[in-house]
């Protein structure tokens, strides 16, 4: 078998019973691997009923059939229940894991049950042991690493939760390689809610390439692709994700002050630039990533990697806080405990509105960084007050009565583009099986970036097939094993080119187009009949009915009623969002 390893280890912690399963050809050609496949699986072992922290839930780390063979080939997923959503999730990671993950000759894990104490998995070549994990059971992400690579293989690669996952904070993230977060929808509170503190993975098999020669052609040729493209060759290379900063204010939709402004007057001060100026200490990279987008960064106190555009956001504009080394600090405290930034930055945010309102029963001021910092802390911990922020902004502002202050859909907070800036993004928002979400369609390229042509920002025209189409590949690449990057610097052509070198399959275009349809459409069934309904499908009333008043987006409100219809049409659901039978039937789902 060429790309893929041929094995996925079911282990169920109630019991300790490993069993392999198998995965037939028609399953891998339809579903891939990674998000896709790992959709698939969970689907058949969960329905709509199952508790997300309940032992029943799945956990399925899975990795693609180009993870470990090409350049960005690093990215595994981890497919479940989210219990801040409750809808399917998929959550991403880059760094070392996920190529590491399959030298142990699996191309995944499913993990269900619940340990009756505190475990960890050891997976090498040899099989994997379930071990005691008791004297790691609240220790922070990096002390956990330092202490299982002790105890197993300076070589392992370790994925682990810290006090945030222990704790079942519903927005708890899964922390590989120190610093890379498998960040979004809490997937940390079901690993926790498992009594699993990691997964360790240390194994010695290649990846088996069906045509090495051609793929080292069209190798060099990527890395000539990637180094000439304007984002993925000099912007995210010279000043990383933060590069964003200036370019998204200057459009007036930064998120500011809870999303009630698009400008951020301090923005220049937390910019990627300023990062590269005073904190920066060297580049980081992903498994063979020639991007290299990643930052290595120091502070008077400490250092650490990051922070990226989403979390210099989460705790700069979005509470008012200016100074970068407490925003950087907040970063790095988020990483050790296991905290997704973005919901958790928002779900302060969210509080911040509400006292200003006089609805909470204590003072959380606007910009104050030391407060924000000990929130970080208590939220983890559940301590005091951090432990209603710990359920995340939608239920902390439905039990404060004022639930259109959460700045979130379908329950996951939203990242740092202010959609009354941006139509085809509040579109694809609005639709994200998972939640508030700019990965599931980055409608950002074409709309701000000019990548891979501009779109009109503030029209409609078009909006939907746009979305349509760059849910349907974003689904394909996250099921290929690639760093998302990448589609700033290619298109499916060169996908397909990739799969079809490694596996030595002849996979078209167009089918890679139908598996993403087909992933994206799975995706739905589930939610829907976990009583999701086109309601669900919309924004916070502060976008439909509040407009900007200063900056390039002044005037503006997201006209998300333009566009959903046509979006369900192309999709093949009904008006309601639900998928048609005939769509169905077609995807072979």
């Amino acid at each position: 078998m060429h790309g893929w390893m041929g094995k996925i280890r079911k282990i169920d912690l109630s019991t300790g019973r490993q069993e392999d399963l198998e995965i037939d050809d028609d399953l891998r050609r339809r579903y891939l691997g990674g998000r896709g496949l790992g959709v698939k699986l969970y689907t058949e072992l969960c329905d709509e009923k199952t508790d997300p922290l309940s032992p029943e839930n799945a956990l399925i780390f899975l990795t693609g059939p180009l993870t470990g063979a090409v350049l960005t080939g690093g990215r595994y997923q981890i497919v479940s229940r989210s219990p801040l959503t409750t809808t399917i999730c998929d959550s991403s990671s880059g760094g070392t894991f996920g190529a590491a993950l399959k030298r142990t000759g699996l191309d995944g894990l499913i993990i269900t049950g619940k340990a009756d104490q505190p475990r960890y998995l050891h997976v090498t070549d040899d099989g994997i042991e379930v071990k005691d994990a008791a004297h790691l059971w609240g220790k922070d992400t990096p002390a956990t690493k330092r202490a299982l690579l002790d105890e197993t293989s300076s070589k392992a690669s370790v994925a682990s939760i810290g006090p945030a996952g222990e704790n079942q904070v519903l927005f708890a993230a899964v922390m590989n390689d120190k610093d890379r977060a498998a960040g979004r929808g809490g997937l940390g509170a079901v690993m926790g809610s498992k009594n699993l503190k990691a997964v360790v993975v240390n194994g010695t098999q290649n990846v088996v390439v069906a045509d090495p020669e051609g793929l080292g052609e069209l190798s060099a040729f990527l890395d000539r692709l990637v180094d000439k493209n304007p984002v993925t060759g000099k912007s995210l290379q010279v000043l990383g994700t933060s590069v964003l900063v200036n370019v998204i204010n200057a459009h007036g939709m930064y998120p500011t002050e809870n999303f009630r402004r698009g400008v951020f007057n301090d923005a220049e001060g937390t910019s990627g630039e300023k990062i590269a100026e005073t904190i920066l200490k060297a580049k980081s990279a992903c498994y063979r990533c020639p991007i290299a987008c990643g930052r290595t960064t120091r502070t008077p106190n400490k250092a650490g990697e990051g922070p990226e555009y989403e979390s210099v956001w989460a705790f700069g504009a979005q509470l008012l806080v200016s100074d970068l080394v407490s925003i950087t600090e907040a970063n790095y405290r988020c990483n050790e405990l296991g905290l997704d930034t973005i919901s958790c930055g928002n779900t302060i945010g969210c509080a911040m509105e509400l006292s200003e309102l006089g609805l909470l029963p204590e003072k959380i001021s606007w910009g104050d960084a030391g407060r924000v910092r000990r929130l970080v802390e208590d939220i983890a911990y559940r301590r005091g007050f951090g432990g209603e922020l710990a359920l995340g902004s939608k239920r902390l502002s439905e039990k404060y009565q004022r639930p259109e202050l959460s700045m979130q859909v379908k329950g996951l907070e939203l990242p740092a583009y202010d959609p009354r800036g941006v139509q085809g993004q509040a579109l694809s928002y609005a639709t994200s099986n998972r939640g508030g979400c700019h990965m599931r369609a980055y409608v950002i390229g074409p709309e701000i970036l000019g990548q891979p042509c501009f779109m009109d920002r503030f029209s409609t025209a078009g909006k939907a097939e746009i979305v349509v189409l760059l849910q349907d590949i974003s689904a394909c690449v996250d099921s290929l094993g690639l760093c998302r990057f990448l589609q700033f610097a290619m298109g499916v052509d060169t996908f397909k080119k990739m799969l079809n070198l490694v596996t030595g399959l002849d996979f078209t275009e167009e089918e890679l187009i139908t598996i993403g349809k087909r992933i994206y459409t799975l995706e739905r069934l589930f939610n829907t009949k976990a009583g999701l309904t086109r309601k669900d499908d919309s924004l916070p009333p502060r976008f439909l009915n509040e407009k900007l008043e200063e900056g390039a987006s002044r005037n503006r409100l997201v006209k998300l009623d333009e566009m959903l219809d046509p979006y369900y049409r192309l999709r093949g659901w009904d008006e309601d969002g639900v998928p048609r039978e005939e769509t169905v039937r077609e995807l072979q789902i």
